[in-house]
């Protein structure tokens, strides 16, 4: 009887799923997720792009991948392309793969490189964020604005949607974050480009550069690689306010090396000193009463200044701008850009000056003042102005006259011509005097009538009875009118055979009173007046007959001897000293 061997076991066929299980754990164990691999384009259907990376399935790849800008499709069946595995296999069991993800890997390994060998990247400026732009260097990558360019920007929109080449600066592939620098870039090609401008530098060589920079007092000039300042007092011959009316930044132009200074490497410059001084030939073309026209450059409290040529001015002061008016500013008068003829007054080589005057173009009128106001005349004027020297009135536009206080009456009573005359006031007056050079016009108005002194001595002898008013009490007399213009003096020891002190006690103003006339100097304008001797007199017993024969009596030098008297005393329109009369014996003189 046969044996049966429990022993043998009879096992299924399991090569072929042994071998299956063991490619799918091997290709398992070599693809990775988040890895890159090269695969070849399969199909490419209407919404994926299915692609063979040698795994046991095909990988899919959004179709949205490959649209290009134009709207084609960027790869065609049997290209060979570079994907990222997301996922080995996603619920339909195939491969889900990105074109995208891998280009943005190969760029970031790209930059990392390019960190590693301090080499430039170059991208596309697409925006603005907070503090600086956003650069496509093929992943998103940030450009603080203090690194856009070697001087802060205010305005970043101008670098939008431009390519430049960056220096990376900051670099981390897990965050995701790129810093790049366009200024660390320029300060080496700066530097670089400074150090050839500086080998062949030299004072007085002619150099052409770029404005970088405008300030109130200059240019910065890009020479290459260092800066030169052109002063604005070296832009021109002429004169200028601000640089900025003569450049702005960008502006190519040729200057002059003035200062080289290797160690502190300042640069200064000139653009004026291209050209010759204009001041050189001045002397050939200008001479003192050319008239020349110019325009208005400048104003200043004291005149205006003309431009009659590039770098040549003169100066108009506010004095020789009008014959007639009184220009206290000369912007009542001109205006800066105005055009304007004048003649040449001065000419100073060495001080760069030329005096210039506008109203010598001008017939000056007071020239013609004394054919039409002959000394003399007499005129009617308004008063403009009243001082306490005199009163101002018109003559013509811009003219006027002045009546002295001492020209307004003879006896010299007004003090104060504010206290007489006014504003508006019409007066008649004698024209004195005409002053070209001075332009003064002189008048008076107690020349209108004769000199109510003139032959006093006629009127009022010595021992004449006169009546008049008291006027003024002074400490040592009284001041008595006898007529209009004319007063006496009475002295404070000739009011009263009774000695007194105090000349109130006898007089007041405005009282009239009599007196006897005991001196008279008719040139210093001096009548001395006793009101005690005229009470003496008429108590004698031939004052009767004296009053009839007064009349006709003339004073003789007999009279003046025999009156014995101090008449040097008497006021002349000062303060004078007390006067004295001896008290004489007066023997009457019979004829």
């Amino acid at each position: 009887m046969a044996v049966a061997n429990l022993n043998r076991i009879v096992l299924p066929d399991v090569d072929d799923d042994f071998g299956k299980m063991l490619d799918d754990f091997l290709q398992s164990e070599a693809i990775r997720e988040g890895e890159i691999y090269s695969g070849r384009v399969l199909e490419i259907g209407k919404d994926f792009v299915t692609v063979d990376i040698g795994y046991k399935s095909e990988g899919q790849i959004p179709l949205d991948e490959f649209i290009q800008p134009d709207g084609s499709i960027g790869v065609k069946v049997g290209d060979k392309i570079d994907v990222y595995l997301e996922r080995r296999e996603n619920e339909n069991g195939l491969v889900e793969l990105s074109k995208e993800k891998a280009d943005k890997l190969k760029i970031w390994d790209q930059i990392s490189e390019a960190c590693e060998r301090d080499e430039l990247v170059e991208g596309l400026i697409t925006g603005r964020v907070k503090g600086g732009l956003t650069v496509d260097i093929g992943v998103k990558a940030f450009l603080p604005g203090s690194q856009v360019d070697l001087r802060p920007v205010r305005n970043l929109d101008q670098y939008l949607n431009k390519s430049f080449k960056f220096k990376v600066i900051k670099f981390n592939k897990k965050r995701g974050n790129i810093v790049l620098s366009r200024r660390a870039l320029l300060e080496k090609e700066r530097e670089d480009l400074k150090r050839q401008t500086l080998d062949k530098l030299k004072v007085g060589m002619i150099v052409e550069g770029i404005v970088k920079n405008i300030t109130e007092y200059g240019c910065f000039v890009d020479l290459g690689g260092i800066d030169g300042l052109l002063h604005i007092t070296d832009m021109s011959w002429g004169r200028i306010n601000h640089p900025s009316e003569m450049f702005e930044v960008g502006d190519e132009l040729k200057v002059k090396v003035l200062k080289y200074d290797p160690e502190s490497e300042r640069v200064s410059l000139s653009l004026k000193h291209i050209t010759d001084d204009p001041w050189s030939t001045v002397d050939r073309k200008y001479m003192v009463g050319q008239r020349v026209g110019g325009k208005v450059v400048s104003l200043a409290e004291y005149g205006a200044f003309v431009e009659i040529e590039e770098g040549v001015e003169g100066l108009i002061h506010v004095s020789e701008m009008s014959w007639t008016k009184r220009v206290k500013h000369p912007s009542k008068v001109l205006a800066i850009g105005e055009d304007v003829d004048a003649v040449i007054l001065d000419i100073d080589l060495k001080a760069k000056r030329i005096s210039l005057g506008m109203k010598q173009t001008e017939v000056n009128p007071w020239t013609q003042l004394q054919d039409r106001y002959p000394v003399g005349s007499h005129i009617r004027a308004r008063v403009r102005n009243v001082t306490n020297f005199g009163v101002f009135v018109g003559i013509e536009e811009g003219i006027d006259g002045l009546i002295h206080v001492s020209d307004l009456t003879w006896s010299g009573k007004i003090k104060d011509p504010r206290e007489v005359y006014h504003k508006g006031d019409e007066i008649d007056a004698c024209v004195l005097n005409i002053d070209v050079e001075q332009e003064r016009f002189s008048l008076g108005v107690k020349q209108l009538g004769a000199d109510p002194w003139e032959h006093v001595e006629h009127r009022y002898p010595i021992g004449q009875v006169i009546e008049g008013k008291v006027t003024k009490i002074l400490d040592f007399g009284a001041i008595v009118e006898i007529e209009e213009d004319v007063e006496g003096l009475v002295h404070i020891s000739e009011i009263s055979q009774e000695k007194i002190d105090t000349v109130t006690k006898v007089l007041r103003e405005g009282q009239n009173i009599r007196a006897k006339v005991i001196s008279l100097i008719p040139e210093e304008r001096k009548i001395g007046l006793s009101i005690k001797r005229l009470q003496e007199f008429e108590a004698t017993a031939d004052y009767n007959e004296f009053v009839q024969k007064q009349g006709g009596r003339k004073t003789t030098i007999g009279d003046l001897i025999r009156e014995k008297l101090d008449v040097a005393s008497l006021p002349s329109g000062k303060k004078s000293a007390p006067i004295v009369v001896p008290d004489f014996h007066v023997e009457r003189d019979d004829e």
